[in-house]
């Protein structure tokens, strides 16, 4: 197999991929060349090493292999087309299942490129650098925390985990092997966020008292569909994808890309309110909820999922702040005035952009028995045209501390931090309950029954 453009049919995929493990044994890669090089030095090309390379990981390896000094040495994916880089090779029934969220693909890489099935084939590697994870959710404490044992520094996607216990041990994991790790929260490279972090610090609307934020997508009536239980397509080790979580029957609605509508797996509240809750922790200068209630379910949309269509979570924050978040899957209308955040302030209202493009504030009228006298100016600061992607600032910022060792935008502690937020609003919805939350210890203080969803009992063979 090349790594170029060549269309490489199943047989031979499957032939190379046969002889690409038998290399790994011998100290050899795809290509027969030796794999056990050294690492390179602080002057040359970062080798880098992608484990999973589906939706969002094609989206990573377009911007990694944008940098210049990057090399792509390896993939690792458990579906076979993924990781053959061809969109031809893809079955019917996934591309009815998911559609445009298959990934085009096709990449041409200047040089070779191993491909692996087991991501620990990858890791054994000596001479690759760091690693990006794009792992469905449920994978990513595994293999974090193997990337750091085997001395790679770690690129991984956000929700950092699948639970509070898993996310603790990958940041000890970064600490103790000391590495560089980067979650990709990429909202943590904007600029406006930086700025708007110091100027609401400093009181720019007053005393916040609410933030809100939502994911919305009118997804009624047949959501991700129902699909009956039946046989892995062929290229697909569903056994590998499952990993630590208990074996089930394949469904086409699971593994590609739909994995995110399974609690198993991941969750809305993980994918879109993980984001929010890191940029709103980071303007407000906050760290951990101390109360989180959640209301919802599956009220109008009629599919296979096993988290809510309807659902609004509310974390009290300890510097008196509500936290607000909405996940309205079952209409399509905005809840907000502008933008994907907003702060309600006592001087006023201000709405951050998409992705941190541009902001607005909207002055506050006086309220009752209050002077009738004006609250402030309202203010627009528009989205930078052709503004920078954040997600390529983002790797770009992890590529430059790989190199000079220093703490990313959005390093594991951070991460972890803001994924609590996501697995606390999950863990209040499965139990019906407001928990109190002590962020030091990482414990529901009011609650036993929620103590026990803080970790899961893997099946084996897997472990952190």
């Amino acid at each position: 197999m090349t790594a170029n453009s060549r269309v490489t049919t199943r047989r031979q995929f499957l032939r190379n991929s046969t002889s690409a493990t038998a290399g790994v044994a011998l100290g050899l890669n795809l290509f027969g060349t030796p794999a056990m090089r050294s690492v390179r030095g602080a002057n040359e090309k970062i080798r880098v090493g992608f484990i999973g390379v589906g939706n969002r990981g094609s989206q990573l390896l377009q911007g990694f292999m944008a940098q210049d000094n990057v090399d792509i040495v390896a993939l690792c994916d458990v579906y076979e087309p993924y990781l053959a880089r061809d969109n031809s090779q893809v079955g019917q029934a996934v591309i009815n299942s998911i559609g445009e969220r298959v990934p085009k693909m096709g990449e041409k890489f200047p040089g070779e490129v191993a491909r692996y099935k087991d991501f620990r084939r990858l890791l054994d590697r000596k001479d690759i650098d760091a690693v990006v994870i794009a792992s469905p959710d449920h994978w990513h404490a595994i293999q974090m925390i193997a990337a750091c044992r085997a001395g790679k520094d770690v690129y991984v996607e956000k929700p950092l985990s699948v639970t509070i216990h898993e996310g603790r041990k990958m940041v000890e994991a970064a600490a103790k092997y000391n590495r560089v790790v980067q979650v990709g929260l990429h909202r943590r490279s904007s600029q406006m966020y930086a700025d708007l972090a110091k100027e609401m610090q400093a009181g720019k609307i007053g005393k916040v008292t609410v933030a809100r934020a939502y994911r919305v997508s009118n997804m009624s009536p047949s959501g991700i569909g129902k699909y009956p239980d039946k046989t892995p397509p062929k290229g697909l080790d569903w056994d590998l994808w499952l990993g630590p979580r208990p074996m089930r029957p394949y469904k086409d609605n699971i593994a590609q890309y739909k994995f995110r509508w399974w609690q198993a797996y991941s969750s809305q509240v993980g994918n879109w309110g993980v984001h929010y809750f890191d940029a709103i922790r980071w303007v407000l200068n906050e760290e951990a909820p101390i109360s989180i209630s959640a209301h919802g379910g599956r009220f109008a949309v009629d599919d296979d999922r096993t988290i809510p269509d309807t659902m609004e979570v509310i974390f009290e924050l300890p510097s008196g702040v509500l936290l607000v978040f909405g996940q309205y899957e079952a209409n399509g209308i905005a809840p907000l005035e502008s933008g994907e955040i907003e702060f309600r302030g006592t001087l006023g209202n201000l709405y951050s952009g998409s992705e941190g493009g541009g902001y607005k504030v909207a002055p506050s009228p006086a309220g009752q028995f209050q002077p009738s006298k004006p609250r402030g100016k309202p203010e627009e600061k528009p989205a930078a045209k052709g503004g920078p992607d954040l997600t390529v600032l983002h790797i770009r910022n992890f590529l430059d501390c790989v190199k000079t060792r220093q703490k990313p935008h959005c390093d594991i502690e951070m991460g972890h931090r803001s994924t609590t937020f996501a697995l606390l609003a999950n863990m209040a919805l499965t139990t019906r309950s407001r928990l109190d939350w002590d962020p030091k210890a990482e414990r529901v203080t009011n609650n036993k029954e929620a103590n026990k969803l803080l970790h899961y009992q893997y099946r084996k063979p897997w472990t952190l």
